[in-house]
């Protein structure tokens, strides 16, 4: 990460969205600790929403937890005072925390949901460590997380897993369960780690919600923590943090279906007002950082957030992570008039729109002409791929995703192949389906070369117990050539790279609607140095 992505503006300091600089700046231990103060357990369980840890360095990462004795509580104040609350961290060498390397204080404040922040620096590059929480005389669960290798090193090789899409009330989180016991380097999130809508007491899971404060659509900063607390309190969910540093960005349920900078013109409350759209956006995005293990860069001024930044582990890979909501124009062609498709739409070709905005897209082709890296990943939220449902010559597709955006596509994908990035492969989510899919520099050019590959990975939950290949899945197979593979179950995809080769490993469950599904690999493809496009493995 560059020195810049830790940095805070000024104005991004100051216009906290409310929540206040102090309060900011003593969740994540960069003031002391002071202000804090003292508080007695009243009932046992202040880390009901366990731990995490994200966004690693060479030299560190930044570690999160929330305090929370009464998760569910109608008010999204978990159970905890109005008070801002000491809580004490360690990072050790060894899991029984004999070789302590780091102590430390951070305050859980009430203005940030009793969440705290610490980012550590100054430890070895490449290294396990462990860590973990005191507060009001309770420890918390230990964590274990990895530093990232020294920026100009050549690791062997580094393992990481692809997830998104977990709507808790579609299924149960076995997949979770899985991913925990793999070996892995870190974990990258897509987005939709929330849903807005309203836990139906019939859902999917067969289970009762917790209470009537569930039964309401997210709008407010309250309903969203509520939200948040309902999702990580989740033990498969826990332990796969626990397990591995995450990154994370945003797609639209963590804020509402189908949003796009400042409008929704799909789902239930199309059009809003745009002050209130602001409220909504700026609950949603505090929220978002009160219950994940983001840094400063990532604190929200009010409705605005900062979610694209580069992660390098070492010069194998570069992680560059994309925020494809926050700045891109109204989806073309009125959205299909209300079905999210369009056949034939011009409008989408038009160079001139955009789903990065002009300041991200060029910070994203300077990257492509820096970067060093053996592998360019780019983490994205949305299928970049052409899905068309249309097998004969005319153009059916979804215009929320890339599709949508087909002339800032060209330009993205010409300007990485003429800059000569080496091997461009692009993680995505949204879809809830599996995809192994080839990059064209044009779509619309038969002849068009490969100018990279591209894995969507499937959900974890969300739409319920998969099948293999559906009727969409025949369509898609049937309809675009660079699709090598197609699948519809739940689960998430597991990456191996090293020098000479990228392996994509789909991972999947037979159902999601009831718990203990055991786990296989689906299918597996790889990609070769210097080769852009998938192969089956």
């Amino acid at each position: 990460m560059s020195s810049d992505d830790n940095k805070v503006s000024r104005r991004r300091f100051i216009g906290a969205g409310g929540v206040g600089a102090a309060a900011v700046m003593l969740g994540t231990g960069a003031l002391g600790a002071s202000a804090a103060h003292a508080y007695t357990l009243r009932k046992a369980g202040l880390f009901t929403l366990g731990v995490a840890s994200g966004d690693p360095s060479p030299d560190g990462f930044v570690l999160w937890t929330r305090l929370a004795p009464e998760p569910f509580a109608a008010d999204g104040k978990g159970g905890m005072p109005d008070r801002r609350i000491r809580v004490e961290y360690e990072v050790a060498r060894d899991e029984r925390f004999r070789h302590v390397v780091r102590r430390g204080s951070a305050v859980a404040a009430p203005e940030l949901g009793h969440s705290v922040h610490p980012e550590i620096a100054g430890l070895r590059p490449g290294h396990e460590y462990y860590y973990r929480f005191r507060a009001a005389g309770e420890i918390s669960p230990v964590g274990r997380t990895r530093t990232m290798p020294p920026r100009g090193s050549q690791p062997r090789q580094l393992n990481f897993a692809v997830a998104s899409c977990q709507a808790w009330q579609d299924g149960f989180y076995t997949a979770y369960d899985h991913m925990a016991e793999e070996n892995l380097d870190l974990v990258v999130h897509l987005g939709d780690y929330i849903y807005e809508y309203e836990i139906a007491a019939n859902n999917r899971r067969g289970v009762p919600v917790p209470g009537p404060q569930f039964t309401t659509e997210t709008f407010d900063l309250a309903r969203y923590r509520l939200q948040y607390s309902l999702y990580k309190a989740e033990a498969p969910l826990q332990k796969a943090h626990a397990a591995f540093p995450w990154i994370h960005t945003l797609d639209d349920h963590e804020v509402v279906n189908d949003w796009a900078d400042d409008t929704v013109i799909m789902g239930r409350h199309p059009n809003p007002d745009p002050a209130a759209f602001a409220q909504r956006k700026t609950a949603a995005f505090q929220a978002f950082y009160e219950n994940l293990p983001l840094r400063r860069s990532q604190l929200p001024a009010g409705p605005d957030i900062r979610l694209h930044r580069r992660i390098s582990y070492g010069r194998l890979a570069d992680f560059t992570m994309l925020d494809t909501r926050s700045h891109r124009d109204i989806q073309a062609c009125s959205y299909g008039n209300g079905t999210g498709r369009t056949k034939n739409c011009d409008e989408r070709f038009d160079a001139a729109r955009t789903v990065l905005g002009d300041q991200q897209r060029r910070w994203l082709q300077d990257g492509f002409r820096t970067s060093r890296a053996r592998w360019h990943i780019l983490g994205n939220q949305m299928p970049m791929a052409e899905t068309d449902w249309d097998p004969g010559p005319g153009k059916d597709v979804w215009v929320d995703p890339w599709d949508g955006y087909a002339g800032e596509r060209n330009r993205v994908l010409a300007a990485a192949h003429d800059l000569g990035v080496r091997n461009l492969v692009v993680i995505s989510g949204d879809r809830h389906q599996n995809y192994a899919v080839d990059l064209k520099r044009d779509y619309d050019d038969p002849d068009s070369p490969t100018v990279a590959s591209e894995f969507v990975g499937t959900s974890i939950t969300s739409g319920g117990d998969g099948v293999d290949v559906d009727a969409l899945g025949r369509t898609f197979l049937s309809a675009n050539a660079h699709m090598k593979f197609y699948n519809a179950q739940r689960g998430y995809f597991r990456v191996n790279v090293d020098r000479q080769r990228w392996r994509t490993d789909f991972r999947v469950l037979p159902y999601v609607q009831k718990p203990g599904a055991p786990i296989s690999t689906r299918a597996s493809f790889v990609v070769e140095d210097r080769r852009p496009g998938v192969q089956e493995a």
